[in-house]
């Protein structure tokens, strides 16, 4: 089969590898469409993955084309959708199916050979069937969605808050989109590209309620469009110094701060800033992942609902698609920046 193989930092090539073998209780994934993340270019370009050689890529979906020992013939030629995280099973947050918060988990394309594959062996837990209205492009992007649901189902957020979104990449993106779908109308989105304004109004975000930080103070532009009484809910999709200064700084007495997004730096808290958080009784949660136990009631399950009903179009934010061939041109076009993107897509077949 044809692969993107990460040998050592910044060495990714396209090439031709061995298809995995199913093991036991493991099927074989023919990918169909899979989608690059943010977080996908650091580990190819600087930090590396857990063990190299690796593939990465751990947003995709496809169809079962093979099954191991141990598992219902049920699953063969069905179109699933991917959780890419291995709970190990024993640890406590396992026990208690909060896996998203594993102590030792494994995770496709990042400690295991993920997406950027034609095949991808996957334990057949991490499975979920898709309903045959949602597409293998839709079905890609589960896993950003549900990201952006646990988000919101942490910070506890409901249609009465008045709400910051901070950083409109794709998590961002989905946090607004959920949002407004389950009937938010009080958000404030905060950007810094033309694509990400033309997105957030494509949702329904109102031209005035989008500010562009990269020319206006953002807290000056909340304060003033809420009165001077700040938000009650913050999300921090960048995951920044000054973002997390900025979402403390904006947030009104009681408020809840939604920290979303990865870590490009450490973190510091002034002694002024902390005062603020005690005086202020903000809460403060982090989120990590996304909540799948095979139940209705989990993250995946949630989107997958609203993908069905045709209450979600997560498909508007995708602004480039290529052959899977060709998807290293698009990892290199989200590595320069020098073009605004939304998601980047790779399609392998068309025909599911």
């Amino acid at each position: 089969m044809n692969a993107y193989v990460l040998h050592n930092i910044g060495e990714l090539h396209y090439e031709e590898v061995e298809r995995p073998e199913v093991k036991e209780n493991t099927v074989l994934v023919s990918v169909k469409a899979v989608g690059v993340c943010g977080s996908d270019i650091p580990r190819i370009y600087s930090t590396g993955t857990y063990s190299l050689p690796m593939i990465p890529g751990h947003e995709f979906a496809g169809v079962v084309e093979k099954t191991g020992a141990g598992i219902d013939s049920i699953w063969l030629h069905k179109r699933v959708g991917v959780y890419p995280l291995i709970p190990c099973g024993q640890c406590i947050s396992c026990r208690q199916k909060h896996y998203e918060t594993c102590e030792q988990y494994g995770y496709l394309g990042s400690r295991t050979d993920g997406g950027f594959a034609e095949y991808v062996r996957v334990p057949v837990w991490n499975l979920l069937e898709l309903p045959g209205k949602v597409t293998m492009e839709q079905a890609a992007m589960l896993e950003p969605m549900a990201v952006a649901v646990h988000a919101i189902r942490r910070s506890g957020a409901g249609p009465e808050d008045t709400i910051a979104v901070c950083g409109l990449g794709t998590i961002g993106l989905f946090v607004a989109m959920f949002l407004r779908e389950m009937g938010c109308g009080k958000i404030f989105c905060i950007g810094n590209k033309e694509f990400q304004r033309n997105a957030a109004l494509s949702l329904g975000i109102p031209p005035e309620n989008y500010c562009s930080a990269a020319e206006m103070d953002a807290e000056e532009w909340l304060s003033n469009r809420t009165n001077r009484a700040g938000t009650n809910i913050f999300f921090d999709c960048v995951g920044k110094n000054e973002t997390l200064q900025q979402s403390l700084n904006c947030m009104a007495a009681g408020g809840r701060i939604q920290l979303v997004g990865n870590p490009a730096t450490d973190m510091h808290l002034d002694q002024k800033t902390y005062w603020k958080i005690l005086r202020r009784q903000l809460s403060i949660y982090g989120t990590w992942n996304s909540s799948f136990t095979h139940s209705e009631e989990d993250d995946w399950h949630y989107v997958l609902q609203r993908l069905q009903q045709g209450r979600i179009h997560p498909e508007q934010i995708i602004t480039h698609k290529f052959s899977f061939a060709q998807l290293g041109e698009g990892i290199e076009l989200m590595r320069e920046r020098k073009t605004e993107h939304g998601k980047i897509m790779g399609c392998i077949s068309e025909k599911y």
